[in-house]
């Protein structure tokens, strides 16, 4: 028993952890599809150990019959595609930032906010977080619960490869570049990534933000609590794969940095490492094809009453994308939101 389950923007990098995601779970599945753009189209693709898929073109994709259909071409594909899915009967989870507001699509993290998925069948939709902020609130969850958070700083070292495979390519392309001098030209950046660091993602606001750190802002409001006051400064970094984030959170609530790491320890996807020597945290290097959320130098910050301050690093790729979208249907099958299974 499985149900059909369609992967759209699967030749894009969070396409492809999507396809090898669900394979790794054994997601119950009885029809795989991997859909792409018309120029991908008969592409083909690995999904699990032995069995290869031929890539569908997307405007051609009939979405009839299909249960589930996870979604990762980029925003303006799927504000067309993602509702003509959801309109033919078939569930989106959809990873681009398109329909993230809409208090009509629930917006989910599993660990943190798996009641909101009832609300699905409004608009057919479910939306996956912005990658960093799904890292953040699964480790201000259960910091959350225990001593209310007030307020959240965070500044993000955000990878590469949050950028599509443009982005790795780039980092690649412009780090050989310097190495025999040639002359380095930003395509995907506004400028060079290689050996640097652009406090730029997304296009600017009008209040001199960025639309990543705006995201993070609603999105945690969103999801988590309405109330939290929220800042972000998001930074591009030369890391082809890894998110991490330097937090300052105050709380309205006493809490020790002790009690901090013991009520994280405890919580769901999350792991600490925070061993007070030379490479007792940990990195982006390290977690890579990790599903866990890393937590380290958890430490009180005394310039704010009852202020913790903690380093965050997780997969962007995995977490911060497609195992959360494969979560989220395990969660749909696991509520029984989902019809049953059809026989494979």
């Amino acid at each position: 028993m499985g149900y059909r389950v369609a992967v759209v923007g699967a030749t894009g990098a969070v396409g492809r952890e999507m396809l090898k995601t669900l394979a790794e779970r054994n997601f119950p599945i009885s029809d795989i599809a991997a859909v792409a753009s018309g120029r991908s189209s008969g592409v083909e693709i690995s999904f699990g150990e032995d069995r290869v898929l031929k890539t569908h073109n997307l405007e051609k994709f009939d979405f009839r019959g299909w249960d589930i259909a996870l979604f990762s071409p980029g925003a303006s594909v799927s504000a067309v595609h993602a509702p003509r899915a959801a309109a033919a009967g078939c569930l989106v989870i959809d990873n681009t930032s398109q329909f993230r507001m809409d208090p009509d699509v629930p917006l989910v993290v599993p660990e943190v906010n798996p009641g909101a998925l009832a609300g699905w069948r409004k608009k057919g939709i479910i939306a996956n977080p912005n990658c960093s902020t799904i890292q953040m609130v699964l480790a201000l969850k259960p910091l959350h619960d225990e001593f209310r958070i007030k307020r959240v700083s965070v500044a993000t070292y955000q990878s590469v490869s949050g950028a599509g495979k443009e982005g790795m390519d780039e980092l690649f392309s412009n780090s050989r570049a310097l190495f025999v001098n040639d002359p380095v030209t930003p395509q995907q950046f506004t400028k060079n990534i290689a050996y640097n660091v652009i406090p730029h993602i997304d296009v600017f606001m009008d209040d001199g933000s960025t639309k990543e750190e705006w995201k993070m802002v609603v999105e945690t409001k969103k999801i988590l609590d309405p109330s939290i006051a929220v800042i972000a400064t998001c930074v591009r970094v030369p890391v082809f794969i890894g998110h991490a984030l330097a937090l300052h959170v105050e709380f309205e609530n006493a809490l020790t940095a002790g009690e901090a790491r013991a009520t994280l320890r405890d919580a769901p996807g999350i792991t600490v490492l925070d061993v007070r020597e030379d490479g007792g945290y940990a990195t982006p290097a390290e977690i890579a094809g990790e599903d866990d959320v890393f937590v380290s130098r958890v430490r009180k910050d005394p310039t704010v009453p009852n202020g913790i301050a903690f380093w965050c690093v997780a997969d962007n790729l995995r977490k911060g994308a497609a195992l959360n979208a494969v979560q989220i249907a395990e969660t749909l099958v696991a509520q029984n939101l989902l019809a049953e299974p059809q026989a494979a």
